[in-house]
Order: structure tokens, then sequence, then C-alpha cells
């Protein structure tokens, strides 16, 4: 069982940056494919970025690209989520994902394992 718990959400304003963690219990994390899902209210969970196991493949959603930053440290049992140029479209809780397919870097949420809690982002106009 994977324990998965993010960090790093809060307010922040129009064009401001976060930087969002999530810290893996598991020791074979590096295993992993890891991905960041995000829910606003009244709308499904949407996927935001995905990363392999080792960090050489990446790839994130058209609505963040070029703004957000998924990256791993497996040594540190952790993902990341760097999020700049934020807009208020941005809201949501945030989750991250693991996926025992560590070779890919899933798109859809049932193809992950283990989820976080959340943590709350709020980007204010």
């Amino acid at each position: 069982q994977v324990q998965l718990v993010e960090s790093g959400g809060g307010l922040v304003q129009a064009g401001g940056s976060l930087r969002l963690s999530c810290a893996a219990s598991e020791r074979t994390f590096s295993s992993y494919a890891m991905g960041w899902f995000r829910q606003a209210p009244g709308k499904e969970r949407e996927f935001v970025a995905a990363i392999n196991w080792n960090g050489g493949s990446t790839y994130g959603a058209g609505s963040v690209r070029g703004r957000f930053t998924i990256s791993r440290d497996n040594a540190k049992n952790t993902v990341y989520l760097q999020m700049n140029s934020l807009k208020p479209e941005d809201t949501a809780v945030y989750y991250c994902a693991a996926s025992r397919a560590g070779w890919r870097i899933p798109e859809s949420h049932s193809e992950y394992d283990y989820w976080g809690q959340g943590t709350q982002v709020t980007v204010s106009s």
C-alpha cells in the first residue's frame, strides 16, 4: 500500500507561482509512474501532468503546458508540480497519484492505483 501526502497548496494571486509536493511512503517509489490531477467544484477530476518512473518522460495537459512542470526526486520519494503563471481557472483541489505502470505516463485516472488526499490551490484574480 502506497501512502501519498500532498503539500504546498494555498492562496496565490493570478500570475503567481506555487510548488506542490507529494511524498510517498513506499520504498519502491522509483518504480511507479506519478501523476497530478485536479478537481474544481462541480467539475470532474481532470488530468494535469504525469511522469514516468525515472523522470525521462513527462506529459502535461494542454491547459497547463508551458506553465506547469512535473518532476520527481526518487532519492526523496517525492514528486513535484511547479505551477507558474497561475490563473483563476487553475483553482481546484490537486491530487497526486501513483501507477504501477511505471514505464508509462498515464493520463486516465483509472490507470492509477493509489491517491493522495489532495491539497487546495486557490488563485485570486
